[in-house]
């Protein structure tokens, strides 16, 4: 610790001897915890030499790197680094290198220790993607606070997570991390996200610091091809993929990362309109950004920064404030300030932010995470019922011909390289999830149905004629097949884009072949991605999309093929019919020419299975949509539009009305719907209930110009619903 004249002493509680003839030092208030925060981040900055400062707007890495897309760049990182990727799970490790920042480094400035803690920590939920179709962000913020609890007690405080990067096109690997094709729904499920993370306070000891990702535009990576550059308008920046990231500020993200891609030519790591004028002086973020894994390096291979220094120069500048693995920042930033490329002013904001940050997770006062057993903090019976609840609401039913489903009393042959493969329901970034804990389709359709018989047929994307034979036969036992196919985590998440939204060749053949067996088959699909299915689609009376369930990804599915369980799901991204089709999603804007003119001449141009799609156990009715003033002259006072839903079936269900609006003439062509809102309820047989949108036309009604300034243009409007629609006459007050 810190004796009076800043020297380390034994004692912790030795006094200091002050003389008149003795200059001291002034108390340390930034150890005061009775101190505001702002005074003492002013304090410990006063304190700080330069070297001090620029270290703290380093990362490092701590712990094996398990990531195979990020290479290791230093063996021995200093200390006095403000914050670390943590990739253990022992908090005694983390404790041990803690201690020693506290102790060994002259102000005892402890580390931010961070981790990619994307769906779950060891006890893994379900895929953002997979999220997004519950339409449950209350869900969702429950699953994120209970990941951010087992992540803090095994030594984590900083999350990067969510991702709310809209991706439209379903060969880009990463479209699995966010939350699928929809602006409005990345905003309000990337909002959702935020506050479980962080709680009602970052020093909770359950709460870990969220990070909006990846900052801006990366979904748009040209071809669904990973780290390429993106063409995006201003219109588009403002009206598409800006919004989710402005609903996480407002939602209080703590952090920010800066993507790899480029922005019509300007990468997002160098880029000051987006970093500096949009995110700070437009939204007023008072968090730290940090770059992506090496992204300020990469401004080289980017051709805009001539050599490292230069990289350093305009990431910092531009608005990047923590400079992720590379040591950049470390080996340039005192050179550029020497030579008056960057100023003092600007490393001292950057400075005291993280500072900020570290305050107001309570390091300063409590630097070292409790030393608990692992059981007493991972995958407590409580968490596996929370990710179980969001793998039963994340499925989505899209064909359930002469319902087939659910199955009751059957002899079931469950086939497919998915069938008994934990790692595979784990999925992509599943952290410290363990394929053994995780229950698979198997082991959870064995005691459900104990007839059931079980033949793997293929591997993912290999087969043998010995595999077919045994799958055959196992076929020709059952009343019905369960094929469970799909993708390996690998091929999708970073550095997992793929020409092709199909299935391998491999498991093709394998349903082929067993459909021509002639018994019914449950087609059961786990991927990161939508999947081109117009070939297997035929072969199946029944398709259930899973997504990357996590680790109840079994048990969810035996509740529903059962019937224990009414599947509740819909899809926020579109499947195509054919790859050829991407990117195809619902939010386009209306073509020139009508009657199908334009349209491919070899395929379909509708999509398989639109956004919003998702069949259910039992039917509902929409009807007697209405509203509370069909014309208006405020636009900031709400109108109530409602719509009476009712459970016309026979099985308690789950319903999410659907709310989307329309723009008839505008001086710019808009996307023919854009969702405004949606509700999810559960209703009994036979059950009514009334569904309403409180839209506030200053919010719902506008788009945005290339200068980011809404517009909201006098007309008519159309709000629709399942089907049904109404007008809304907008005409200003003069």
């Amino acid at each position: 610790m810190l004796g009076c004249a800043g020297v380390f002493v034994a004692s912790a509680v030795s006094p200091c001897v002050v003389t008149a003839q003795v200059k001291t030092e002034p108390a340390a208030l930034y150890k005061d915890a009775a101190v505001p925060v702002d005074r003492r981040v002013d304090d410990l900055l006063a304190r700080m030499t330069l070297e001090e400062k620029i270290m703290q707007l380093c990362q490092y890495t701590a712990g094996g790197n398990t990531n195979e897309n990020n290479v290791e760049v230093k063996a021995d990182h200093p200390l006095t680094s403000g914050s670390y990727i943590y990739y253990g799970t022992d908090p005694g490790f983390r404790n041990r290198l803690q201690r020693r920042i506290m102790t060994e480094t002259r102000l005892g400035i402890p580390a931010i220790f961070a981790q990619d803690v994307i769906h779950g920590f060891r006890t893994i939920y379900q895929i953002p993607l997979g999220q997004a179709c519950s339409f449950n962000p209350g869900l969702a913020a429950r699953a994120c606070a209970m990941a951010a609890a087992e992540a803090r007690r095994s030594g984590i405080e900083w999350t990067f997570s969510p991702m709310v990067d809209v991706a439209r096109d379903g060969r880009w690997g990463r479209i699995s991390e966010g939350y699928g094709e929809d602006p409005y729904m990345n905003s309000v499920m990337g909002a959702a996200a935020v506050r479980g993370y962080q709680g009602e306070s970052l020093a909770s000891g359950v709460s870990v610091a969220a990070c909006l990702k990846h900052y801006v535009g990366y979904g748009a990576s040209e071809g669904g091809r990973d780290y390429r550059p993106a063409d995006i308008s201003d219109r588009a920046l403002w009206n598409t993929y800006l919004p989710p990231f402005h609903a996480g500020v407002e939602a209080g993200a703590a952090t920010v990362m800066s993507g790899f891609n480029d922005i019509s030519g300007v990468p997002a790591s160098a880029n000051y309109y987006t970093l500096t004028e949009i995110l700070r002086n437009r939204w007023g973020f008072d968090g730290f950004v940090v770059s992506d894994w090496d992204s300020v390096r990469q401004l080289v291979n980017q051709r805009v920064a001539s050599d490292d220094a230069d990289a350093a120069m305009l990431a910092f500048n531009a608005g990047v404030d923590v400079d992720m693995a590379d040591g950049l920042y470390a080996d340039y930033l005192a050179r550029l300030i020497g030579e008056g490329k960057v100023s003092m002013d600007r490393v001292d904001r950057a400075v005291a932010q993280v500072l900020k940050l570290k305050f107001e997770l309570g390091l300063f006062d409590n630097p070292y995470t409790p030393e608990v057993p692992a059981e007493e903090r991972v995958l407590t019976p409580d968490n596996r019922r929370i990710a179980l609840e969001m793998a039963r609401e994340s499925a989505v039913l899209l064909k359930n011909e002469g319902n087939l489903l659910p199955l009751a009393g059957k002899r079931i042959a469950l086939i497919g390289p998915m069938a008994d493969d934990g790692a595979g329901l784990n999925g992509n970034w599943s952290c410290h999830g363990v394929a053994a804990e995780t229950v698979t389709f198997r082991q959870a359709l064995t005691r459900t149905f104990p007839a059931t018989v079980y033949a793997r047929g293929c591997g993912f994307d290999s087969i043998s004629s010995a595999e077919i034979s045994e799958a055959v036969r196992a076929a020709q036992e059952a009343d019905v097949v369960v094929l469970c196919l799909g993708e390996m985590p690998k091929w999708s998440g970073e550095n997992g884009s793929r020409s092709t939204l199909s299935l391998p060749d491999a498991q093709e053949r394998l349903a082929a072949e067993i459909s021509a067996v002639g018994k019914p088959v449950v087609l059961v699909l786990t991927s990161g991605r939508p999947l081109e299915l117009r070939r297997l689609e035929p072969m199946a009376g029944a398709v259930l999309q899973m997504w990357q369930p996590g680790t109840e990804g079994g048990t969810a599915l035996a509740e529903i093929l059962s019937g224990e369980v009414c599947p509740s799901g819909k899809l926020a991204v579109t499947f195509p019919y054919s790859t050829g089709q991407v990117p195809i999603y619902y939010g386009a804007r209306p073509n020139a020419r009508t009657g199908g003119q334009g349209n491919y001449q070899d395929i379909q141009d509708a999509p398989l299975y639109p956004f919003g799609y998702g069949l259910s156990y039992t039917e509902f009715s929409y009807s007697n949509l209405r509203v509370s003033a069909p014309a208006f002259t405020d636009p900031a006072l709400p109108v109530e539009i409602s719509v009476d839903v009712t459970n016309t079936g026979r099985c308690t269900g789950k319903e999410t009305a659907l709310w989307f609006v329309s723009d008839e003439v505008s001086a710019v062509a808009r996307p023919v719907r854009e969702l405004r809102h949606f509700e999810k309820r559960e209703l009994q047989p036979g059950e009514t209930a009334t569904f309403t949108f409180s839209l506030i036309p200053s919010r719902d009604l506008p788009y945005y110009t290339p200068d980011g300034e809404p517009v909201l243009e006098p007309g008519r409007f159309t709000v629709s619903v399942a089907g049904l629609s109404i007008p809304l006459d907008y005409t200003p007050a003069h």
